[in-house]
């Protein structure tokens, strides 16, 4: 096992942590600009405000893109388990 193989190998999940996470992550920074420039055109200053539509949007997109989250999470998985034997032969 090599220090290279094993870089490639974080690298590779750190990209996949990445891939996942940006569809959500940037979904609720969308809402969340949108209610606040809401809130800074209509004067409200409800702090908690943006939480239930983040939240709505958060769920939103784990039911839509779930299934595909779950594939890709499935395949690194599997080629994890897949390159095992030749990390314990060196």
């Amino acid at each position: 096992m090599s220090i290279g193989m094993i870089v490639n190998l974080l690298r590779e999940g750190i990209f996949q942590v990445f891939i996942l996470a940006a569809p959500i992550l940037l979904a609720a920074l969308v809402v969340g600009l949108i209610v606040a420039i809401f809130q800074a055109t209509t004067s409200i200053q409800e702090q908690t405000l943006t939480f239930v539509p983040k939240i709505l949007t958060i769920l939103g997109m784990l039911a839509l893109l779930g299934g595909w989250m779950f594939s890709i999470l499935r395949d690194y998985t599997v080629r994890l388990f897949d390159i095992i034997p030749q990390l314990v032969q060196g």
